[in-house]
């Protein structure tokens, strides 16, 4: 049974509870109540899934398992989905000859609008070169001139384009590696981030890498990159993930770095999802802190996705969890965790795989599943 929002708020408070009998609770003037998301004063907001949104696609489109979920400033709400993980039953309607009435793999990338309509869609397998469309899609952004970034993870390349999908320019090469020292070349690019200030580009470069690689954003020029801790990344280092203990040193060098966030004072936040952990750097690779979300939790670890709430201070920080199949919330300041929501399972406001998750402008959170489910969820923020 899916928890109800008062239980999630219940369990979150009692969480804030034990947190701040340990380390002190945070000022509650460091967050504007105009821009605090509800509940901030008190603890960590809570949600309840909007089983109205989003509405039905159209054109007897039907999604593949989501790779990535992203919200732009106009609340639009952005998703990459694999097509290729679709099922003959499933896409009955593009068999040769057809099997069935229904359906069609929706495009790679969609846009939907606040009340849950498709604005756009674009990216065709069927009638582009993979040089003009992101196949294998994982890891999307939109940045602040509007150009949507998207990595695709299998085949070593992050491409921008325009906003209706005209290609602009390709990181790295496709289907070619040169390991975590290369400065041209990419490895499994898997998160993307933008900083606003400068135009750089952060890649998560991790599936095959173990790195964060930062590119100009206009040149596509390498300008630095790091590995866990802040030192050089080491493709041949070991680490026993599947006996780890609670007494286990935390792993040297990265495993998977799946995703990145930068939020608004200046650092940046690294999902290293197999470590089950999310390491904090400055924007110049110094490292600052981590923190261990489930430890042992084993297969593709518990650190997926982050995404942070829309307030001034960005107060709370969540991680997305696609082997515990829910979100955890943290308070950004200590990166303590204070609540959490979401269950294994496929009824409304459960997850099976939560990969892509993105907040809007009044802190509701959109998450996207990777496996059977093949859907995106509405959590809207409550009291």
């Amino acid at each position: 049974m899916a928890r109800s929002p008062l239980r999630l708020s219940v369990i979150a408070l009692v969480a804030l509870f034990l947190a701040c009998s340990e380390s002190g609770t945070p000022g509650a003037d460091s967050v504007s109540s105009s821009t605090a998301p509800v509940g901030s004063a008190a603890g960590p907001p809570s949600f309840e899934v909007d089983p109205t949104w989003p509405r039905e696609l159209p054109n007897d489109w039907i999604l593949g398992a989501i790779t990535s979920v992203f919200v732009d400033d106009r609340d639009h709400v952005w998703i990459t989905h694999l097509p290729e993980t679709l099922t003959p039953e499933e896409i009955s309607a593009v068999q040769d000859p057809p099997i069935g009435e229904c359906c069609v793999p929706a495009p790679v990338v969609l846009e939907i609008d606040p009340e849950g309509n498709v604005v756009q869609g674009w990216g065709d397998p069927a009638t582009q070169d993979v040089s003009e469309y992101p196949r294998n899609s994982h890891g999307l952004f939109i940045d602040h001139n509007g150009n949507v970034w998207i990595g695709t993870y299998r085949h070593h390349r992050v491409m921008k384009f325009t906003r209706d999908g005209q290609h602009l320019m390709t990181l790295g090469e496709y289907d070619v590696n040169g390991g975590s020292s290369d400065t041209a070349l990419l490895g499994g690019p898997a998160g993307i981030w933008v900083d606003p200030e400068t135009n750089e580009v952060f890649v998560a470069d991790g599936y095959r890498n173990r790195r964060v690689i930062v590119f100009d954003g206009d040149t596509g020029a390498y300008l630095r990159h790091w590995g866990a801790y802040g030192e050089p990344p080491d493709d041949d280092a070991t680490y026993d993930y599947g006996a780890r203990t609670a007494d286990s040193l935390l792993p040297p060098q990265f495993s998977t770095v799946h995703d990145l966030f930068g939020s608004a004072d200046g650092l940046i936040y690294v999902a290293d999802r197999r470590g089950n952990r999310i390491q904090v750097f400055q924007r110049d690779g110094t490292y600052v802190t981590e923190k261990t979300i489930a430890p042992l939790t084993r297969a593709s670890g518990s650190a997926f996705v982050i995404a942070m709430s829309p307030d001034a201070a960005q107060q709370w920080l969540y991680l997305a969890d696609g082997t515990n199949h829910k979100v955890w919330i943290l308070r950004r300041s200590d990166l303590e965790v204070v609540g959490e929501f979401g269950r294994g399972g496929r009824q409304v406001g459960q997850f099976l795989r939560p990969h892509g998750m993105s907040v809007d402008s009044r802190g509701n959170i959109y998450v996207g599943e990777a496996s059977t489910g093949r859907r995106v969820q509405k959590f809207a923020v409550g009291g």
